[in-house]
């Protein structure tokens, strides 16, 4: 398999050498570059095309919000992860909201953090467990009105594709809807379900016979 190409986005340079390092001693990782803001991080996309961008929020300049904003206005540009000491509401909604594919914290382990790279390469979008819970609690409905509301049409396809291993650009091509559309479909799921990922969100969905996948032969 072809490595996972990253660029480091972070304004502490003890950071950025420390997961540059720390992917560098995996072969399934190859770092194209580091930067430190958030302008630098949007000129770098465009001419280093990683597959991942690791975003830090508190820098100067821009900041992480608008760089992942502006990221995400290129063409065919890559996710996001966001890599970030900050848990507040306002800058997870507001990153999320960016564009941002994944949300961890920095005490995040290694071996986690690896998982949430090759997760959002793959369209999948995960969340640091503090983050799932204050996302949640931000729900306006309480766990249990929230699962009497069903899913659209639409977010059944989605649902059913997503349990059947596919990323958000195949779910997106499948049903001919833009990525942003399929990623906004999932987090109405998750909301309707009270659940906080992908895996989650197909286990529900199949315990409550809201969709059936189909067999292995």
């Amino acid at each position: 398999m072809s490595r996972i190409s990253l660029l480091i986005v972070d304004d502490h340079p003890v950071v950025r050498a420390g997961l540059h390092g720390m992917f560098d001693s995996d072969p399934g990782f190859e770092v194209l570059g580091e930067v430190a803001s958030g302008e630098a991080a949007v000129d770098a996309v465009s001419q280093a095309r990683p597959d991942i961008v690791l975003m830090d929020l508190q820098m100067p300049g821009i900041g992480g919000v608008e760089a992942i904003r502006r990221i995400r206005a290129l063409p065919g540009p890559p996710p996001v992860l966001v890599l970030t000491t900050y848990d507040t509401d306002a800058q997870i909604l507001s990153a999320i909201e960016a564009g941002a594919a994944g949300y961890l914290l920095k005490d995040t382990p290694r071996d986690a953090l690896f998982d949430a790279v090759r997760s959002v390469v793959a369209g999948g979008t995960p969340l640091a467990p503090a983050v799932a819970a204050r996302l949640l609690q931000r729900l306006p409905q309480a766990a249990g009105r929230r699962t009497a509301e069903p899913l659209t049409i639409r977010e059944l396809d989605v649902l059913r594709l997503v349990g059947r291993g596919a990323s958000n650009r195949e779910i997106a091509r499948d049903l001919r809807i833009g990525e942003a559309t399929v990623k906004s479909h999932l987090l109405h799921v998750f909301e309707k379900l009270g659940v906080a990922d992908r895996t989650s969100a197909v286990t529900t969905a199949i315990e409550r016979g809201l969709i059936e996948l189909p067999r292995s032969r």
